[in-house]
């Protein structure tokens, strides 16, 4: 089970990164060299609406959205562990998945959110920090 307090010491350990909050819940969003790669997201009442003409409900607990390299990708995840990830009508075709946080461990966490940032990160700021753990 993770936390907001989790994603924060995990994205915020990456290179670049910086927090801000604002959008149009005020929530916190997690940026790398001007793009976003995760933020918090709770329902808007159009999502609830589009969920429920679906026979779906928005999960209990926090969820945080987090920048896939692809749609298809976001799409592997949910059907790989839909207890963890899910989408909704808003994000259709977008590269990013949804993902309670109260369901999802530390270490995974971890693992999408470094996905994310080498999206974002620079080229050379990326290749070092993975030759620094072996993974170049």
């Amino acid at each position: 089970m993770a936390t907001i307090d989790d994603v924060r010491d995990l994205v915020l350990a990456l290179p670049g990164v910086e927090e801000r909050v604002g959008g149009h819940t005020g929530e916190p969003a997690w940026r790398c060299n001007g793009g976003q790669i995760a933020w918090m997201r709770g329902p808007r009442k159009t999502d609830l609406a589009q969920l429920a003409e679906l026979g779906r409900t928005w999960p209990d607990g926090p969820v945080l959205a987090v920048r896939t390299e692809s749609a298809a990708l976001a799409e592997a995840l949910i059907a790989a562990d839909p207890k963890v990830f899910f989408t909704i009508p808003h994000f259709a075709g977008y590269p990013a998945v949804l993902m309670r946080l109260d369901v999802i461990e530390r270490d995974h966490l971890g693992e999408l959110l470094a996905d994310a940032w080498l999206l974002r990160a620079p080229k050379a700021v990326a290749l070092q920090w993975l030759d620094e753990r072996g993974l170049a």
